[in-house]
């Protein structure tokens, strides 16, 4: 397929520097095992995209030559950066971690702002199920500006709970604009002081302490975790929170339902910048910086 956009990931950030500050030294040495020590073993980075089907195989029945399609190329098989990649069709009804997920891109989005959408809407809504999402929850989303945390936003509004966003003072209008009900900005007012008690707190960044949230949450609340920490999951055992970590095990069932999302005009992605492929070295430098806002794409011209 011709990929005509991807991205520039917080993982992709991760890979490139063998970068796991947040998974231990058990973790930091599996994750060395599986995409190398000394280097990369696949050395071509980028985990989403946006493109065209060039061409099928003989078994392939979903897609045709000439579909405009979006997924992921996680785990051992990244490699979105680049003109062409090859995929395999994976069935709608299949769950694999680290697998490649391919579907139909929205008619509504342009190729830059579809390749943003499967890492963060698909993690997104992995691990808001993992809380049991659903209308009438007090939600409070830290980290409310980044690539995650502005999915999770528009997909706990969309199952009717009562969203708080927390990012920094730059970033409070872009949250509201996204549908969060209150706004708190980190630097100004620690929302583990408001008195306000939550169902679910989902730390999109992995910024938060435990004793705050602890604070925060009301009785068997979810505690829900992109990045795992083992420290919480140990110290959970000691109290009624329940916390939830884990990658989004990659369904093209649930790719088809963010896509629906977004024709239906729920779902949005938040692009901060837009670089072509030959500034890639300045895209990355500045996701290197901790501060993008949504999405960074890189543009790929055909």
């Amino acid at each position: 397929m011709k990929i005509h956009a991807a991205t520039v990931t917080a993982g992709d950030v991760r890979m490139r520097g063998g970068n796991f500050p947040l998974m231990g030294g058990i973790g930091w040495f599996f994750a060395r095992i599986m995409f190398g020590f000394r280097k990369l073993k696949k050395p071509i980075l980028g985990m989403e995209f946006a493109g065209e089907v060039e061409s099928i195989g003989k078994d392939v029945k979903l897609f045709q030559k000439g579909d405009q399609i979006f997924g992921t190329t996680t785990g051992l098989d990244s490699g979105s950066y680049a003109e062409y990649i090859c995929t395999p069709e994976v069935p709608l009804s299949t769950s694999m971690l680290g697998s490649n997920v391919v579907g139909i891109k929205p008619a509504n989005m342009t190729y830059e702002e579809a390749a943003a959408v499967p890492i963060g809407g698909l993690t997104a809504l992995h691990i808001l199920r993992l809380g049991n999402i659903q209308s009438g929850k007090k939600v409070l989303i830290y980290g409310a500006s980044g690539s995650v945390g502005t999915f999770a936003v528009q997909i706990a509004k969309y199952f009717g709970a009562e969203v708080t966003g927390v990012c920094s003072t730059t970033n409070l209008e872009l949250v509201k604009s996204l549908g969060a009900d209150k706004v708190i900005d980190y630097t100004k007012e620690d929302f583990s002081k408001s008195g306000e008690t939550y169902d679910i707190i989902f730390d999109a960044v992995g910024k938060s302490s435990f004793s705050r949230c602890k604070k925060s949450l009301k009785k068997k609340g979810f505690l829900l975790e992109v990045l795992p920490r083992i420290s919480h999951l140990i110290r959970s055992l000691w109290t009624s929170i329940k916390v939830k970590v884990g990658a989004a095990a990659e369904k093209a069932e649930d790719l088809t339902f963010l896509r629906e999302m977004i024709e239906a005009g729920e779902l949005k992605s938040a692009i901060d910048r837009s670089y072509p492929f030959e500034q890639i070295v300045e895209a990355h430098t500045y996701v290197d910086t901790g501060h993008k806002k949504g999405n960074v794409v890189i543009t790929i011209d055909q």
